[in-house]
Formats: C-alpha cells, sequence, structure tokens
C-alpha cells in the first residue's frame, strides 16, 4: 500500500475532512462521514465499514488496511489541527454513507423521536446493539453519523446501522406489518413497563424535554412507563432507553 504524507494544514484532504467532522450538511452533500480514534478504526475494519482514507500522525501504528484505502501521515502538530478532540489519538478516517433502504424491522425496533443529544444518541445504538434490536431514527435526533455519535456508540454504528423514516412512515410500517406500537410517556393511563410483554412490539421514546411527539404519540396502541420513586420527575433518555431494550429483550427469550 502506497503511504503519501501531508505537512500543510491547509491541504485540500485535510480541509474537506475537518468539514466532515463538523458539518452535516457537508456529510449528506458528500455521502462521507468522518470519525476519530485507533479504537473506532480498528472497529470500522472489523465489521466491514466502507473505509475510504485513513490519515495518521507519524508514528501512529496501524491496523491492518485494505488495499483500496487511501493512507496518508502526517506531524502530530498537523493531526492537532483537524480533530475535534482534545487529546487527539493520531488517527482519522472517512468512510461512505451507507445506502439508503426501505424501512424494515419485522420483529420490533425502538424508534427515538427528537434524541438530540449526541451522547445520548450514540449511548441508545450501543445498547441496542447489545441487545440486538433495530433502531428507527425519526425527525430532530442527532446525525447519527457525526464523530460524537459515532464515538459514543463504541463502533456499534459499523455494526448495526440506524435506520431513518419520518415519524408517519415509522407508525405507518407498524400497522402495515401488525406491529404494536408503544409510547413511552409520563401520563396518568401509561401502563407498568414490567406487566408489559413486548415481544415483537416497537417502543417509542421521546426527547426528555417535549416527549414523544404527536404523531407517534397518537398512533400508539398503548403508552407505558418506567415506575420510579414519585419524587423523581424522569430520566436520562440513554438510561430510559436501556431499561425499555432490557424489557424488550426480555420479553423474546
Amino acid at each position: 500500500m502506497n503511504e503519501e504524507r501531508i505537512t500543510s494544514r491547509q491541504n485540500p484532504l485535510l480541509r474537506r475532512v475537518k468539514q466532515l467532522l463538523r458539518s452535516g450538511d457537508w456529510r449528506r452533500e458528500n455521502g462521507v462521514y468522518a470519525a476519530d480514534g485507533i479504537k473506532l478504526l480498528d472497529e470500522a475494519i472489523r465489521w466491514g465499514a466502507p473505509l475510504r482514507t485513513v490519515i495518521a500522525s507519524d508514528g501512529v501504528a496501524l491496523p491492518s488496511l485494505p488495499e483500496h484505502v487511501r493512507l496518508v501521515r502526517t506531524p502530530p502538530d498537523v493531526m492537532e489541527s483537524v480533530s475535534l478532540m482534545k487529546s487527539p489519538q493520531g488517527v482519522l478516517f472517512t468512510c461512505a454513507l451507507p445506502e439508503a433502504a426501505p424501512l424494515c424491522f419485522p420483529n420490533g425496533a425502538l424508534i427515538l423521536d427528537g434524541i438530540q443529544d449526541p451522547g445520548n444518541l450514540g449511548t441508545i445504538l450501543r445498547t441496542a446493539d447489545a441487545l440486538e434490536t433495530p433502531v428507527v431514527l425519526c425527525e430532530g435526533c442527532a446525525d447519527p453519523w457525526s464523530p460524537k455519535v459515532v464515538r459514543a456508540s463504541m463502533g456499534a454504528v459499523f455494526r448495526t446501522v440506524p435506520q431513518r423514516a419520518c415519524a408517519e412512515e415509522a407508525a405507518g410500517y407498524c400497522a402495515a406489518n401488525g406491529i404494536e406500537l408503544f409510547a413511552a410517556a409520563l401520563t396518568a393511563d401509561a401502563t407498568d413497563l414490567r406487566t408489559l410483554g413486548l415481544n415483537d412490539a416497537a417502543v417509542v421514546i421521546g426527547s426528555e424535554g417535549r416527549g414523544v411527539g404527536p404523531t407517534l404519540l397518537a398512533r400508539a396502541s398503548g403508552r407505558l412507563v418506567i415506575p420510579m420513586n414519585p419524587r423523581c420527575e424522569s430520566l436520562n433518555a440513554a438510561v430510559a432507553a436501556t431499561i425499555i431494550l432490557w424489557q424488550m429483550r426480555a420479553s423474546r427469550d
């Protein structure tokens, strides 16, 4: 594999990668995203992510790369000028965005509605991957291919690619395929999560600020609540998702 070397911070490749790290619009326009870190690169290679380019600081040991991947070396100070991390690990890489595919979750899913915090979203994707539950992202969710989400997912996005759909499409898919749709909601008519069999069900979790949006709330056949101490107003979205995902998995076992 040929190895290139770049020493200028103004190099066009480095400027493009910096834009990919910062801008969701740029990622979508170019069909490429960028991620940061040697651990994530290992995961991307292991799970067959469509790698395009790897940029590494001088002296950083790399795993074996596919032959088609472009490899570039830079001085550490140049890497620091591109990376968004406070302490860069010395590796950046780009991958092609996954191609759009028809919505498909025949055995239920976790549907996220307006989860905007990248850390929460990445954690939810990581947990859903561990508990073998598909995830559908509806309007208002953070970009799953932003560097913060990819990093928080710990590579889960390479293994289980999240799906995208508008709220109406997600609800329509459930209705057309006989999938019972539940919405997590702090309402008086919500049913205790522990009493529900969620095998082959879809569950919607909304943002901590506004909850599940009106479209999915109206289309849900039931509402569920996580029992908790009355003095506690709510749970962090990622924590709530973990509890619900565990119940969904337990219903399948």
